[in-house]
């Protein structure tokens, strides 16, 4: 099933919070997401954060929320516009510099985004399996910054050459 990341941000004492069934790889994503996004030159919130993944009842694991989670801070703080989301499924763990980091177990759910009608994105360097996929569907990103500057419209996203894992 799709997971959907809701970010709200509120006044009060700063936290980070993420609800929804998180298992550890997710609790942890806090402190990738956090780091990435000052790294990556963006203002991380002085406020109080609450990340939902939902459906609530679903155990979420790996770290392949902690680009969905960053991008719903940067839009939940007014740094990226929400309709650039649009139409797009993020796939990604972030490292503490931003860059993007493949994920396991990622073909599945990028077909059911792109069966749904919505683009992929994925870190840049994953090597897929020889299985076909829509051109122009699956779009690379390298790190949080890049990433960015595409979804604003500053520069085009790259071509995605698929190769095959060894």
């Amino acid at each position: 099933p799709r997971v959907l990341a809701e970010v709200h941000l509120s006044n009060g004492l700063p936290a980070f919070n993420v609800v929804g069934m998180p298992e550890t790889a997710v609790r942890e994503s806090k402190d990738r997401v956090r780091s990435a996004l000052i790294n990556s030159h963006f203002d991380f919130p002085d406020r109080r954060i609450t990340v939902n993944l939902a459906p609530a009842d679903l155990p979420k694991g790996s770290g392949r929320f902690d680009l969905p989670i960053a991008l719903g801070i940067l839009v939940a703080s007014g740094q990226l516009p929400g309709d650039s989301l649009l139409q797009r499924e993020f796939f990604g763990e972030l490292a503490l510099d931003g860059s993007l980091r493949p994920v396991r177990g990622l073909l599945p759910a990028i077909m059911a985004a792109i069966n749904d009608g919505a683009n992929a994105v994925v870190p840049g360097d994953t090597a897929w399996p020889a299985v076909p996929l829509p051109q122009g569907r699956l779009l690379p990103a390298r790190d949080l910054l890049s990433l960015c500057a595409c979804l604003r419209g500053r520069v085009p996203f790259e071509s995605f050459d698929q190769r095959q894992s060894d």
